[in-house]
């Protein structure tokens, strides 16, 4: 028994220890930092273009996947469901993809109804994404409230909302 309790213990600052890493040089997450500007193309209709202002007066969730990432392909489902049941305001953004077909495909293969964006190598920089999937949470008046890289499930997401 003893034992055990000792390698949950290890496992969790093992844990606790790569995920601290992962989140090295992402964006502050005071609520302090104003969340970087960007105007994007929708991948549905490429000549429209959203701007981080339309998130403007309500917490929102920015997430970055790449369509070929599996991690992506597992958490945007759990993101996808809060914000059809209007429990978050999320847009995706997809980064690292070869072209619009490739994005087309994965978000098609997933059913995602949360607005997906094309996003650039400067958006990716903007944003200081070095993995997938990574997001940020912003506060009503855009400023980056939690952040984080990896798997998220519905309840890792309500948690820092």
């Amino acid at each position: 028994m003893l034992k055990t309790v000792l390698q949950l213990i290890i496992f969790a600052i093992v844990f606790l220890a790569v995920t601290a890493y992962q989140e090295l040089g992402m964006l502050a997450d005071d609520g302090q930092a104003s969340a970087p500007y960007f105007s994007l193309p929708v991948l549905e209709q490429p000549t429209q273009r959203v701007s981080i202002k339309s998130l403007q007066g309500q917490q929102s969730v920015v997430y970055f996947f790449a369509p070929w990432c599996s991690i992506c392909r597992y958490s945007m489902p759990n993101l996808n469901k809060l914000h059809e049941a209007g429990k978050v305001n999320a847009v995706a953004i997809a980064l690292d993809f070869e072209n619009k077909d490739a994005v087309s495909a994965f978000v098609d293969d997933l059913s995602l109804s949360m607005p997906v964006l094309l996003g650039n190598r400067s958006t990716a920089s903007d944003y200081k994404v070095k993995a997938y999937p990574t997001y940020y949470v912003l506060s009503d008046d855009l400023k980056v409230v939690e952040r984080s890289v990896g798997y998220s499930s519905e309840l890792g997401i309500r948690a820092r909302l």
